[in-house]
């Protein structure tokens, strides 16, 4: 380890640095021919060392540096600053609850849907379950039943007209 400081660094711009980040690097004789690397940092007893390193670790180091500077710079923008209090994060946790209302007006609904459902075709009804709460395509149908999809999408749409007629 060469722990003599150059004394001509070449002037680099000024970047933020992770609070964890334990080296620094630099360069003198940037605008020469042969342009040398270095690496700074404190040893765990806190003595200072510099030593030489390869072009290759100093771009890989660099590189590490503009990720961290990065994602700082992402994490400044997107985290919340505003204050945090417990209320704000009870209000957030919390999901709110249906009315009564709400509850039982849905749950009439249902239950006229499924009636009206039942009073569909067995071939109406069979397809638009598989279609909207199988999540069958009219093709997987169509094959499912050994027919064609014009069938299929045709008394799909007939049962939608029948459906929506009834939940008028």
């Amino acid at each position: 380890m060469d722990d003599r400081h150059p004394n001509n660094i070449d002037p680099q711009v000024k970047r933020r640095r992770d609070k964890d980040n334990p080296y620094t690097i630099f360069t003198t004789g940037i605008e020469t021919a042969s342009p040398r690397y270095y690496l700074s940092f404190r040893d765990g007893c806190g003595v200072q060392h510099c030593m030489e390193i390869g072009r290759e670790l100093y771009e890989t180091l660099n590189q590490f540096e503009l990720e961290d500077v990065s994602f700082m710079n992402e994490a400044d923008r997107h985290y919340e600053r505003s204050e945090q209090t417990e209320e704000s994060l009870n209000k957030r946790a919390v999901q709110r609850n249906d009315s009564v209302e709400e509850i039982v007006c849905r749950r009439m609904e249902n239950a006229r849907l499924y009636e009206a459902i039942g009073k569909l075709s067995e071939t109406q009804r069979r397809r638009l379950t598989l279609y909207y709460f199988g999540a069958f395509t009219y093709e997987q149908i169509a094959e499912l039943e050994g027919c064609t999809i014009m069938p299929v999408k045709r008394s799909i749409d007939s049962a939608i007209k029948k459906l929506k007629i009834f939940m008028k």
